[in-house]
C-alpha cells in the first residue's frame, strides 16, 4: 500500500513505537495521522510533532474504541490504515515457583490490551472498509509471539493469541483487499523493555524505535505480513519447528540463565 495520502490511525501513540510510527507516518506523506493513547497528553506530543491529531482510548474497551474509529472518520475522513500498536507486559515472573501464578485481572488485562483491542477494531472497521474496496491493519506483537517470553507467560501467550489473530485477520479478508502487517521484534528502545529489567528478549541487540518504524512502514508497502526487525527471529522459528522438543531445550536452558542472572538459580 502506498502511504503517502492516507489516513492512519495509530495506538500506543504516547511514546516508543507508537510515536516513531506516526511520525514516520508523517514523513512518508500520510495526509492525517491521528495519535492515539490512553495518555492523552502523550498522545497530545506526538499529534504536535506530526501536525496530526490526538484522541485519547482505552483500547481494551470496545465501547472506546467503536467511538474512536466513528469520531476519525466522521472528522477526518474514511481510515486507510489502522496500526493497532498499544501493548502491555504485565505478569513478570520474579519468583519461578509457578508459570501460571499471575492473577486473573492481570491476565484478564493483558488479554484486553494485547489481543481484544486489534479485536475490536477490525470488527467495526472490516464492514467500512469492505464497503470502501480495502484497507490494511498493522498489528505490533512480538517476537514473543512466534517463540515465547521467558520469565512471562502472561506476556508470551497473549502475543500467541495476537499473531494468531492477525492470521486469520489477513487470510480471511485478502479477497476484501484488506492487507495485514504484524510487528514481531525483540528488544526495542523503548520504556516497556527499560523497565523489564534483565530480559532475555535484549540478548540479540535493542534497536531505536525509529528503526522498527522503517522497517514496518517498508513491509507496509510492500504488502508483506511479517515484519522481523531483529533477523535472528527467522533463524529460531526454523529451529522450533524442525525440532519442537530441542527448541523446548534451548528455552528452558535460556530461563535457567534468566533465573541465576536474578539470583533464583
Amino acid at each position: 500500500m502506498e502511504i503517502q495520502g492516507k489516513v492512519a490511525v495509530v495506538t500506543g501513540a504516547a511514546q516508543g513505537i507508537g510515536r516513531a510510527l506516526c511520525v514516520a507516518l508523517k514523513e512518508a506523506g500520510a495526509a492525517h495521522v491521528v495519535a492515539v493513547d490512553l495518555k492523552l497528553q502523550g498522545a497530545q506530543e506526538t499529534a504536535d510533532m506530526t501536525s496530526g491529531t490526538a484522541m485519547a482510548c482505552d483500547v481494551g474497551d470496545q465501547t472506546q474504541m467503536e467511538a474512536m474509529i466513528d469520531r476519525v472518520e466522521d472528522e477526518i475522513g474514511p481510515i486507510d490504515l489502522f496500526c493497532s500498536n498499544a501493548g502491555i507486559l504485565t505478569g513478570l515472573d520474579e519468583s519461578f515457583d509457578n508459570i501460571a501464578f499471575a492473577s486473573t485481572e492481570e491476565w484478564n488485562k493483558a488479554w484486553a490490551v494485547n489481543v481484544m483491542a486489534h479485536v475490536h477494531a477490525a470488527r467495526h472497521l472490516i464492514p467500512k472498509m469492505k464497503a470502501r474496496g480495502g484497507g490494511y491493519f498493522m498489528h505490533t506483537a512480538s517476537a514473543a509471539g512466534l517463540l515465547n517470553q521467558v520469565g512471562s507467560a502472561v506476556y508470551g501467550v497473549t502475543k500467541h493469541a495476537a499473531v494468531g489473530f492477525a492470521e486469520a485477520l489477513a487470510l480471511g479478508h485478502k479477497d476484501d483487499n484488506i492487507r495485514v502487517t504484524v510487528l514481531c521484534p525483540q528488544g526495542v528502545d523503548t520504556e516497556m523493555v527499560r523497565g523489564a529489567g534483565e530480559n532475555p528478549a535484549t540478548a540479540d541487540g535493542i534497536l531505536s524505535t525509529q528503526r522498527v518504524a522503517e522497517d514496518t512502514l517498508q513491509a507496509i508497502r510492500d504488502e508483506k505480513f511479517l515484519v522481523l526487525p531483529h533477523e535472528n527471529v527467522a533463524g529460531y522459528m526454523q529451529n522450533k519447528v524442525q525440532d519442537y522438543d530441542r527448541w523446548i531445550g534451548g528455552m528452558a536452558k535460556l530461563q535457567r540463565y534468566f533465573k541465576a542472572a536474578q539470583g533464583k538459580g
